[in-house]
């Protein structure tokens, strides 16, 4: 079968995965609009409804929004505050320099490119993240599950993924991601294949083995010539 198009997870595979301390990102938000007992009081509570968001998830693969985190935490979400969030992520979000080779020759082959992403995060601020980092005319379509009601590993959050970039045959694409549930599972049970971007610190599962497993965004391109 013919690889159509490869489709990539955001956080930890376009991006080099690294931990982030949420409850410090937090108090840093609220700690520039708020005084520091009321800041203190604000980050504990969006720490807290991130995290019953993200288990949401989790456990009944249903999407979510930053809205949704800033309304259960009783955070207003002004434009300024919505700022300086994302100014805190802004060095978490860098793109991995081997990305745009990779993505460059995948699209000279003739092979589409999309993302999939679980996310919370409306859809313009990646969109803005990927012109940053120049990575914009080499996607040829993105879903975000900010966007839609799953995630992953729903398979109606892969087949939005493969109606982005238009392509109908689950066999003819490959996804590519760090996580063993979220990605691999979910890839090959929506039927394409799955590549693990492997990385000790997302937890593991047995349920499903990937097709292909790199530590590199550059060693896709050796599998992807040998489907």
């Amino acid at each position: 079968m013919t690889i159509q198009a490869v489709i990539f997870d955001w956080g930890g595979t376009l991006t080099p995965w690294h931990d982030v301390d949420h409850e410090a990102l937090w108090l840093e938000v609220c700690s520039r609009h708020y005084p520091a007992t009321r800041a203190s009081v604000l980050a504990t509570a969006a720490l807290a409804a991130e995290r019953e968001l993200w288990l949401l998830g989790e456990q009944a693969h249903q999407s979510a929004t930053l809205s949704q985190v800033f309304s259960r935490a009783g955070v207003l979400a002004s434009a300024e505050l919505l700022a300086s969030y994302f100014e805190a992520w802004d060095p978490h979000t860098f793109t991995d320099t081997e990305a745009i080779p990779v993505l460059t020759e995948l699209r000279r082959r003739g092979i589409k490119v999309g993302v999939l992403s679980n996310t919370m995060w409306p859809r313009e601020a990646h969109e803005r993240i990927f012109g940053r980092d120049k990575l914009s005319s080499l996607i040829d379509g993105a879903v975000y599950s900010s966007e839609i009601p799953w995630v992953k590993p729903h398979p109606e959050a892969f087949r939005a993924a493969m109606a982005a970039v238009g392509v109908t045959d689950p066999a003819s694409c490959v996804f590519v991601g760090d996580r063993p549930y979220d990605d691999v599972h979910g890839a090959k049970s929506a039927g394409m294949r799955a590549v693990l971007m492997a990385n000790s610190s997302v937890p593991a599962y047995d349920g499903s083995s990937p097709d292909a497993v790199i530590t590199r965004l550059s060693e896709l391109l050796g599998h992807i010539e040998a489907w």
